[in-house]
């Protein structure tokens, strides 16, 4: 089955982060495409998918091969090597992309510092120009953010020919994951949507809320007006504390007792009530 597809590999050196956005017309996209490790690096396989090209190639670069080098092996020792497409980055932040001489048209790829853009069966060139365009265009904000502005710039700039369907972002950073304990920062999958770049931004800004990290001095000491109107918002929902109503909300870990809250707080308590 051919994973039609547009994606980018990349990495963000300096937050120690590596990570793959993709959408294509295929179900599930998610759940072939995307492949990350931190500290070691990030590959995108694609068209006629290689699903043994994500371990295998995490494993070559987790031994000290080059992005280069990793293309290289995995496709020289695949006799299906002109249907594939494969991006990959390494530990150092290099690129290095392959698409088969046999991969649908249109298709191609462009790497840069930091990423491997690619994509087959797209509307045309331009699809991978945004990607690399964008992705260089973003620096300084956060590895997820730009990835999911590079796959709206795809998108809008004609994207997978044969329409929309499924869209994933993978975020690794040691230690990033729920409770510190998982190097899968974020894992978000569309598997099924008209619109699942859009569909991917909803749930992003959802698990940023969730899992977000705001600096300690940024968060807002609840005194005075603004004592009174958090108060007054978390009984309208029906809860007694705000800490009861933050258990529930997930929101637990941007409470500090009846002293502090991080502004994602406040910003979820407007939202739900008048």
């Amino acid at each position: 089955m051919i994973v039609a597809t547009y994606s980018i590999a990349a990495c963000d050196l300096e937050a120690s982060e590596w990570g793959v956005a993709v959408q294509s017309k295929f179900l599930a996209v998610g759940s072939v495409v995307p492949w990350a490790e931190p500290e070691v690096g990030a590959i995108a396989t694609q068209a006629y998918a290689n699903p043994t090209y994500g371990p295998d190639g995490l494993a070559l670069l987790r031994e000290g091969l080059t992005a280069r080098d990793v293309v290289q092996r995995l496709v020289g020792a695949d006799e299906g090597r002109d249907h594939r497409q494969l991006g990959v980055v390494d530990r150092h932040g290099a690129a290095a992309a392959y698409t088969g001489s046999e991969c649908m048209d249109w298709a191609g790829q462009r790497t840069g510092a930091g990423y491997a853009a690619q994509g087959n069966i797209l509307a045309g060139a331009d699809t991978v120009d945004a990607l690399a365009e964008s992705f260089e265009a973003s620096t300084g904000q956060s590895l997820a953010a730009r990835l999911l502005e590079c796959l709206a710039a795809a998108q809008a700039a004609g994207g997978d020919r044969r329409g929309q369907q499924s869209a994933a972002l993978l975020i690794s950073r040691r230690n990033g994951g729920y409770g510190k304990l998982s190097d899968v920062a974020v894992d978000l999958r569309v598997d099924d949507h008209e619109r699942p770049v859009e569909e991917l931004q909803r749930l992003y800004k959802l698990h940023d809320r969730l899992f977000g990290v705001t600096p300690r001095e940024d968060w807002l000491l609840l005194e005075g007006l603004l004592r009174d109107e958090v108060a007054t918002r978390v009984m309208q929902l029906g809860y007694d504390s705000l800490e009861s109503w933050a258990g529930v909300a997930n929101l637990e870990d941007r409470v500090d007792g009846d002293t502090e809250i991080d502004p994602v707080v406040l910003e979820a308590l407007r939202e739900l009530t008048p």
